[in-house]
């Protein structure tokens, strides 16, 4: 009997017992749903945190207080270091000769833009910057002018609106020039921004920004600030920041052998900090989805021992009348692997349903990777051939008299 036919026999005996069959597959179902759904939401955020993630550019650099990417609850040895001030930013701007631009800034969440008899939601970010953000940001004005090095200097009360605050509070007016009320403040409109979408599911566009000076003196200076650096040549990125280390730790008073009170990171950085993260949540959910897959291939090879016992006269049968036991063989071995693979197609369709109804669900970005497709058919194909082995050759290797006279 040739592979051909063995696959027909093989199809016939699963459609004798279809439901059997589907139940059987139901931990490979399982399984593979695992693999694919899982993927399919860390790859899709993956691809979207390294998008979010390289905005600082690859000649740009940050420095703050803090982590910025931080699991848990932040700890004591954090919590204690001294903030990251003006004087900070100032000192790297005079004395770090392979810097480019220096921009402080400092950001306020929770707040209502009022105009006359109009206001915002109070969810507005308030942001006190310097010349150096909109460079360092990609923070460019539609209308108006940014801010200068006068408005910083002497704390001039100015604002750039973004566009969700000017749809709110100018749907018909042109805001230039206009006082709007920032904090009880009464502030003048100097600029809009360019629209600039979503970033981690928050807008962009419904934002403020002042002088960071003018903000100090509203919020007070008690955040740490973050400092972004641009360098003036990318290749030496690696010197600019160990001159920048060396600045801060003099100016902080670090003493020597101890370790930095702050930290500095780059785009590049921060995204293999975050692929570490996720590679971890990828092995996770291969691991329980391989549990699931043994779970299936346990299944499998009980069911087949089972269907072995059930056709010995039909073995018989087939060994009296010529067939081989590696005919016998195959057709067992075969029955397995087409189980295991029904079992992954279904659990494929899930996955994959998953993936896209989360995606369109919710705001969670989803991309179905076709390694984690391939993966999960090859390890169905493995499960049904790896657990069909020992109920095939127990077939193959049964006695024809014996067998035919099993009643």
């Amino acid at each position: 009997m040739n592979i051909k036919e063995s696959l027909a026999v093989s199809l016939d005996a699963l459609r004798a017992n279809k439901m059997r069959s589907v139940l059987t597959t139901l931990g490979i179902v399982i399984g593979v749903t695992t693999i694919i759904g899982m993927m399919s939401i860390v790859q899709g955020l993956q691809n979207y945190m390294v998008g979010e993630l390289s905005v600082l550019g690859s000649n740009t650099f940050q420095v703050q207080k803090n982590p910025p990417i931080q699991t848990g609850r932040l700890d004591e040895k954090y919590r204690n270091r001294k903030k990251i001030t003006l004087e900070h930013a100032m000192a790297i701007k005079e004395h770090a000769t392979l810097v480019k631009s220096v921009g402080p800034e400092t950001w306020h969440w929770g707040d209502a833009i009022r105009y006359k008899d109009k206001k915002t939601n109070p969810d507005v970010v308030i942001v006190g910057g310097t010349t150096e953000f909109q460079t360092s940001n990609n923070y460019f004005v539609d209308e108006g002018r940014f801010l200068s090095e006068t408005d910083v200097e002497y704390s001039r009360r100015v604002v750039i609106l973004g566009l969700d605050i000017v749809e709110v509070l100018f749907p018909h007016t042109n805001p230039i020039g206009k006082n709007v009320r920032v904090a009880a403040h009464k502030f003048k409109v100097i600029g809009t921004t360019e629209k600039q979408g979503n970033s981690f599911g928050e807008s962009k566009d419904n934002r403020v920004l002042m002088p960071i000076t003018t903000f100090h003196k509203i919020f007070g200076d008690r955040r740490s600030l973050h400092v972004t650096v641009q360098v003036k040549n990318p290749k030496q990125m690696n010197e600019a920041i160990e001159q920048v280390t060396g600045i801060l730790r003099a100016v902080r008073k670090v003493p020597p052998g101890k370790p930095n009170d702050f930290e500095i990171f780059t785009s590049e950085s921060l995204i293999d900090t975050f692929n570490d993260m996720s590679r971890s949540v990828k092995l996770a959910a291969i691991g329980i989805a391989l549990i699931s897959l043994l779970v299936g291939g346990i299944g499998i090879m009980n069911i087949m021992l089972v269907s072995v016992t059930e056709r010995t006269r039909e073995i018989g049968i087939r060994k009296s009348m010529g067939a081989k036991r590696l005919d016998i063989l195959w057709q067992f071995v075969i029955e397995a692997v087409i189980l295991g693979n029904i079992g992954g197609a279904i659990g494929i369709i899930f996955g994959v349903l998953i993936g896209v109804g989360i995606g369109a669900a919710t705001p969670l970005p989803t991309a179905i990777p076709i390694w984690a497709v391939l993966l999960g058919i090859g390890f169905c194909s493995i499960v049904g051939l790896f657990f069909g082995i020992y109920p095939a050759a127990k077939a193959a290797k049964l006695d024809p008299i014996v067998a035919l006279r099993y009643e």
